[in-house]
């Protein structure tokens, strides 16, 4: 994939680098050709702590060092030499006659697998580089993390392994009367359900425990043996103290009523992995520090379970001693799965977590040219092909649409999740001659090919026609695919993806429940987004929290924003309470480490000071809403300092006095500045001419 961005245009500043680590002899494993390569000694410090199954990788530009793809990379080894378990060594025949590029990663290995998994690694914009030289042999000394004294490591993506995640919201407990009050701590560990050679079935845990209450009630064995595998075995809590995923505690994350409470497991195993959560509780009388909790109980979640890619469980809980049902859990889960196209994604380059400084006040065209069926003067019909030109020709820097699937799994760009339909002749309007559809029931040949109604035209009985309806480019429901080949690559795309979900009050944004599964649904998106691109800046974003984390996992390139509702007095608020709050919606794009959020202007509005909730965390804050179509408001929101607003009327509403976005400008200024070194490497003059244009001379 191509890069957005020249080599010297900034990143956001970081935190200066420590020293870099001693000298150390190098390490037994040597990795590549001898023949026409340079032997080259890779020594990195890692300043924090490694979980017993992580270790220290390279990956690069060349074939030792996997020419980029993760499962290539070469391992390192812990050097010892030092009596220091922080430095990591690797030697490496790289080319000689051209220049390396390379990045360290955090990796896990599945010993029964061999396969690699990405945990951590480093996303600067320009890798580490050794230049093109002729010395047979060198060394570079680096800290993991830090490239030219600024940190840049990111959490990786799903590969081949499978993450998995319970949520236990508000305390989600129901006890006998005399245990109501408890604080309990949960604690879930992922176990092995694979039975063994010798045909003896075998419950193990799937990665190193440390001494827990639940080895006095369970037949648990250390990670190791045979037939066992490996997962990372981690936690978050939603709140403004703590919200980035970490290891489990020995016993467990408190869950108290006011508590989100995320457990991020990865497997590797997903239909061979159980997991058995473990409840405790601290004594009113004992401080914690002083003693064990009280092991009250617990729950085996075995894989058949798992009907969907999401769910609800409820779960009865044992008791630790006299193993009598002591009570009911309910606990939401999500299974993010890998796309097929993620074990081939390459570590060039990532773009998940990254913005320029110099995009802030961007103009993002609503569905386009804006909504077509809340104002009666609009002429050109939303979410086509001809809206997003139109907006992009008036200035867009971006253009904000909706993607769906139809019933044949091809993504569509429509916002509604209902459409109406003609029953009669095309040319009859009678007042029961209309039939509302979901839109997923409908294949793209019959969206296509039949007389469709939105559903404002629906309900309302009124239909509206739109300049040069007939035209293909006016159609309504392209495809994806199609969209991304009709605009210029340099206008970037907020890819809105739509999933109905449930609200508050228990009913459904769309009538019917979903039959496609998330994994397949995000994926046929993906499919479409990751082949057509290229170079283009591509924002996802949703309203559904678990889809975002999808968005996440399942990919290495493009940034993910969490579209959230906040107060507001327009919409009812979704069950799930992560975007209910500006608040809960930070917490949950820090923990996800998500590009940043995109907040209701109506919240904004009500309390202005909510963005410094998102700045201070450092993500990236984008705006919708009908408050936004006013040139009042958007200066107002320019001016506290959001990177983008999405609003209608591009050609009515924008301040730009030259109509083209700020990555077109940017690509134009790059330009400029490889031909002024061109011109000079070739004896060249570049001077500006009176009329103010550059231009080199003989």
């Amino acid at each position: 994939m191509e890069r957005w961005l020249t080599a010297h245009e900034c990143e956001d500043a970081a935190m200066g680098a420590p020293s870099v680590c001693p000298a150390t002899p190098p390490a037994q494993s040597i990795y590549g050709d001898i023949t026409a390569n340079r032997l080259w000694t890779f020594r990195v410090l890692v300043n924090e702590d490694l979980a017993a199954n992580e270790q220290l990788a390279i990956v690069g530009s060349c074939e030792a060092l996997g020419n980029w793809q993760h499962s290539g990379a070469a391992v390192m080894k812990q050097s010892t030499a030092d009596g220091s378990d922080n430095v990591w060594i690797a030697q490496v025949y790289i080319p000689r006659q051209c220049a390396t590029e390379y990045r360290y990663m955090v990796c896990g290995v599945d010993a029964a697998s061999e396969h690699v998994l990405v945990r951590r690694w480093e996303v600067q914009l320009q890798p580490r580089r050794i230049t093109e030289l002729d010395e047979p042999t060198g060394q570079c000394d680096d800290t993991f993390g830090y490239v030219n004294g600024k940190a840049k490591v990111d959490r990786g993506w799903l590969t081949q392994e499978t993450l998995v995640q319970f949520k236990f919201f508000h305390a989600p407990f129901t006890f006998k009367q005399r245990m109501k009050r408890r604080l309990v701590h949960v604690k879930v560990t992922p176990m092995n359900l694979t039975i063994p050679s010798n045909g003896a079935a075998e419950i193990t845990p799937l990665s190193p425990l440390e001494d827990s209450l639940s080895n006095d009630t369970h037949d648990t064995r250390e990670n190791g043996g045979e037939g066992s595998a490996f997962a990372f075995n981690e936690v978050v809590t939603l709140s403004a103290n703590e919200c980035e995923v970490h290891a489990q505690e020995q016993f467990g994350t408190a869950c108290s009523d006011s508590d989100l409470v995320i457990f991020h497991l990865t497997v590797a195993d997903l239909d061979n992995t159980a997991y058995l959560v473990d409840l405790y509780s601290y004594s009113s009388k004992v401080a914690r520090e002083d003693g064990p909790p009280l092991h009250l109980g617990y729950h085996y979640v075995l894989p058949n379970l798992f009907k969907r890619s999401e769910g609800n469980l409820e779960l009865a809980i044992t008791c630790a001693k006299g193993h009598r049902p002591l009570g009911m859990m309910r606990l939401g889960y999500l299974i993010v799965k890998p796309s097929s196209l993620s074990a081939h994604m390459d570590m060039r380059v990532s773009y998940a977590r990254y913005w320029n400084n110099k995009w802030t006040g961007l103009d993002v065209g609503h569905r386009g040219s804006g909504t077509s069926f809340k104002a009666k003067d609009a002429v050109i019909r939303e979410n086509t092909i001809t809206s997003l030109k139109y907006a992009a020709d008036h200035g867009a820097d971006m253009v904000e649409f909706d993607v769906q699937l139809s019933k044949d799994l091809v993504p569509v760009v429509y916002h509604d999740f209902m459409i109406y339909v003609s029953l009669k002749s095309k040319c009859s309007m009678q007042e029961h001659d209309f039939l509302a559809l979901p839109v997923r029931e409908l294949t793209l040949e019959q969206l296509k090919k039949l007389k469709v109604y939105h559903t404002a035209e629906g309900l309302s009985r009124e239909t509206r026609s739109f300049h040069n309806d007939d035209l293909l480019e006016h159609q309504p429901f392209p495809q994806l695919a199609d969209v991304l080949d009709a605009l210029d690559v340099h206008i970037g795309f907020n890819i809105e993806i739509k999933w109905s979900q449930r609200l508050q009050d228990g009913s459904m944004e769309e009538e019917f429940e979903h039959v496609v599964d998330r994994n397949l649904y995000i994926d046929c998106i993906l499919d479409v987004v990751l082949r057509k691109a290229g170079s283009r800046r591509v924002v996802f974003s949703c309203f559904d929290p678990d889809i975002c984390t999808m968005l996440r996992y399942k990919q290495n390139r493009y940034p993910v924003m969490f579209l959230t509702i906040g107060s507001s007095s327009k919409y009812q608020k979704y069950m799930d309470p992560r975007g209910n709050s500006m608040e809960t919606a930070v917490w949950h794009a820090v923990a996800m480490q998500l590009l940043g959020i995109v907040a209701h202007t109506e919240d904004l509005l009500r309390d202005p000071s909510q963005v410094n909730l998102a700045k201070e965390r450092g993500l990236v804050l984008f705006c919708w809403g009908d408050d936004n179509n006013s040139k009042d408001t958007i200066k107002l929101l320019k001016d506290l300092g959001l990177h983008a607003i999405i609003y209608d009327k591009m050609d009515v509403l924008t301040s730009k006095e030259v109509k083209q976005s700020v990555f077109l400008l940017q690509a134009k200024d790059s330009q400029k500045e490889m031909l002024k070194l061109q011109a000079l490497e070739t004896g060249h003059v570049w001077h500006t001419t009176d009329s103010g244009n550059e231009e080199q001379q003989a």
